[in-house]
Formats: structure tokens, sequence, C-alpha cells
């Protein structure tokens, strides 16, 4: 029993592997831009171009993801995300220019923005219904660890030139360490039994689901009857995204758009530039803000892994807006009323509170209820949706943060005011729009969902 314990610890660390590097590969390139340009004599607009290109991979591969995981198995096109990762990250370490640096950070763009899409769905449809905020979490979790893990390959790497090769090489190397695992990890593991199911191979299905709840109180049998229950409903194809599902689509769509224009990735890409511009921090203090940040980032999303099953996600996603609301609107406030040194420390503090409101709710939340929302034959296509709309949010994010800076005379109370905005939208979004799916079973999710259009329809016709 013991190695069977250990192989559905395995199944859900390396399934959520994919989180590992999104975040790797979103928070290495902060650190090696920087070197990047002056090594390749690059202009400004040519660097943020190569941040951002990568955002322009991610959008094409979680659009186009979902609708192959659906056909062909989430498992296939995971191995599929892993390869990506090994080929982006081998020709962006071996770049000899800033063409073939666009191309790599694009080919990265696609296996971040794949995984991004898979993951979610995949670990929903792993997990019991108990545990599966926790172990859903575990994405969000492997994401803060990867931009953790990336700020000290930063530190770590730089001013070493080993073998010849220059610093940021070895940076934007070392995420083939994780892709290899992510490969080696994707052969091995199961395929999902929802998929299973809505393929007809319901043997296949139920050998995984009783090697996953092998140590848990949950009756794989009855699971799998509840599954195949679903999987017999009566299958509108992608039409069901935009009739009884338009509800889910709209729902992942303002999840994702607003975890973005809450202003996180401004924080993870630019704290270093808000300290030295807004502050006028050396470089080198700037970055270790940035690393303590990190840690603050993946403690917290620890917390949140611990707390998940434990209270409603509504709940959390409320407590999170609230305290983001709080801390970046008082930030704004004392950056447009104190002198700069004397902002500096409460603009760093509450950075960390604000950090803090989000990967305990909103960071680890999104991902998760994005994988429960949509109905089976259509949660590839779903999750993708809510996908692009977060790589859609953070190329907005990305793209106007520095220029609202400026905009502001490099004040960040400025930024952290439009933040403030969204933080106080997500409020109302919460206590309006969004569902609570704690303690359902996926099914049961989907045929609540059926059961709301079925009366919504019967209401219209009257």
């Amino acid at each position: 029993m013991k190695a069977r314990h250990l192989s559905t610890f395995f199944i859900f660390f390396f399934g959520a592997l994919g989180g590992l590097l999104f975040g790797f590969d979103t928070g290495i390139i902060s650190g090696a831009s920087p070197l990047i340009e002056s090594n390749f004599n690059l202009g400004t607009e040519q660097t943020g171009f190569i941040v951002s290109s990568v955002l322009i991979g991610s959008s094409v591969g979680a659009l186009s993801i979902g609708s192959l995981s659906d056909r062909f198995g989430r498992k296939h096109l995971l191995v599929l995300a892993s390869i990506l990762f090994l080929i982006g990250s081998g020709l962006s370490m071996f770049a000899q220019g800033f063409v073939s640096m666009v191309i790599a950070r694009i080919i990265l763009g696609f296996a971040v923005g794949s995984a991004s899409a898979l993951t979610p769905a995949y670990l929903a449809e792993l997990a019991d219904a108990p545990h599966r905020g926790s172990l859903g979490t575990m994405f969000q979790l492997m994401i803060t660890l990867g931009i953790l893990l990336a700020y000290v390959s930063n530190l770590g790497f730089l001013h070493h030139n080993l073998l010849g090769l220059r610093d940021w090489r070895w940076m934007l190397g070392s995420a083939l360490i994780p892709a290899l695992m992510l490969f080696v990890g994707s052969i091995i593991l199961p395929e999902s039994p929802r998929y299973l199911v809505e393929k007809g191979r319901i043997d296949e299905a139920r050998d995984v689901l009783h090697e996953l709840r092998a140590k848990t109180d949950e009756d794989p049998d009855k699971e799998l009857a509840g599954i195949q229950e679903v999987a017999n409903q009566p299958k509108g194809g992608l039409k069901e995204l935009f009739t009884f599902a338009r509800p889910a689509v709209i729902v992942a769509i303002l999840l994702m758009l607003l975890q973005q224009l809450v202003g996180i990735n401004s924080v993870i890409y630019f704290l270093p530039q808000v300290f030295i511009k807004g502050f006028g921090f050396p470089e080198s203090n700037a970055i270790w803000i940035s690393v303590g940040i990190g840690i603050v980032n993946f403690l917290c999303t620890i917390l949140a892994y611990n707390i998940m099953d434990r209270f409603n996600r509504r709940t959390i996603l409320l407590f999170g807006s609230i305290v983001m609301a709080l801390s970046i609107g008082i930030l704004s406030i004392l950056n447009f009323t104190l002198k700069v040194q004397d902002a500096a420390v409460p603009t760093m503090i509450l950075i960390g509170i604000y950090i803090f409101g989000f990967a305990v709710s909103w960071g680890p939340i999104c991902w998760l209820m994005i994988g429960e929302i949509f109905p089976l034959n259509v949660r590839g296509v779903g999750t993708s949706i809510g996908s692009a709309a977060n790589w859609i949010g953070n190329f907005i994010v990305s793209q106007f943060f520095l220029e609202l800076l400026h905009m502001f005379n490099n004040n960040v109370g400025g930024p952290f005011a439009v933040f403030t905005f969204f933080a106080i939208v997500s409020i109302f979004f919460v206590i309006y729009m969004v569902p609570e799916t704690r303690g359902k079973t996926l099914e049961q999710i989907e045929m609540d969902m059926r059961k709301n259009a079925a009366l919504k329809s019967a209401a219209q016709n009257k």
C-alpha cells in the first residue's frame, strides 16, 4: 500500500510540474533581460519585446490546447507541452541574437500557455471532492515555487560565466531541469479517469480511480457511476459553451482577467524597477526585495494549500479581495501624501500584505475553479478560454505598468490606485457572480448547472 500512496503523491506532483515551469519562465527573464540587452546591444523596446513575446505564445498555446486535450487526452498533451519546454529552454539558452531569442521565447510561451490550460483541468479531474481544493492549489504552489527558484537561479548564476557561456545563458538553461522532469513524469502519469469514461474506456478509468482513491474514504466505484451518468448526458459539443455553460464561461473569463488586473504581475515583473525608479534604491537591494516578495508569495501559497479545503471558495476570494483593496489603496494614498523617502518602508510592508492577500486567495482559487466549473466534454476548451483571458490580462498589465508609472512621474501610487479600483470590482464580482464549488464532485457541479439552465429555459418559455 505504501508504494500506491507514493504513486498518488507523485501523480499530483508531476501533474503540477507544468505550474513550476510556468512560474520559472515568468520569473527567470526578470534577472536575465538586462544581461541579454547589454550582450546583444539591444534597445529597450527590443528587450521589452523579448520579455513580452512569451505572452504571445502563451495566448496561442492556451487557446489551442484545450480542444486538443478534449480530443486526445490530458496526458498526451502534457507530454507535448514538456517537449516544447525542452525545445524553448534549449533554444533560449543558445540564442545568437534578437530574432532567435524571440522565436525561443514564443515556443516557451506556447508551452507555458499549454500547461496553464491543461494542468488545472487535469488536477481537478484526478482529485477527490473533499481534497480537490488543496490538490488543485498545487498548481499555484508550483507557480510560486517556480518564480522563487528563478530568482534564486538569477542570483546564483549572476557574474558566473561557466564553460565559456555567459551567466544569462545558464539562467535560461536551468529551466531544462524541471522541463526534463515534466517530460519523464508526463510519460508515466495516468490519463484522467473523466477523459477515459468520455471515450468509453471504462475499465481503464476504474483502475485509475481505485489507485487514486486507495488512501481516501471515497468510493471509487460510486464515483465512476457518477462520472458515467454525466458522460451519458446528451452532448451539444462546443455549442454547450454558449448555452447552458455560458455562465461558467463568463465567470472563468472575469476570474482570470481580474486575477491579473489587480496588478500581481506588475509586482512579479517590475518590483525591482519600482524601487529603483520610485525610491532610488540601488539595483542589488531592489533584486533582494523581489526575492523577499518571492518567498512571501511561496509561503502564503503553502498556507492556502492547507486552508483551501476548510473554507468556502467564495469566502476566501472575498477575504483576499478586501485585503488587496485595503493594502494597495492605503499604499496609493501614502505615496501621494508622504515624501518619497518616508513612503519607501510602508510601501514595502503594504506590498507584502497585498501579496499575502493575493497568494491565499485569488492566486490559487482562480486556477482551481476554471478546472471545476466546466462540463466534462468541454472542460479542456473551457479552461483554455479562462487561461487565455489570464494571459490577455497579463499582457495588458505588463505592457502598461511602466507607462502608468511614467505618467505619474514614477510615483507608484498612480498604478496601484488603478489596481485598487479592480480589487474593489473583484469584491462585487465574487458576491454577485461566483458560484460555490467546495465539497461538490465535478459531476454535481455539472448537474447543478444543467438544472439551473433548464429552470431558466422553462421560465423564459412560460
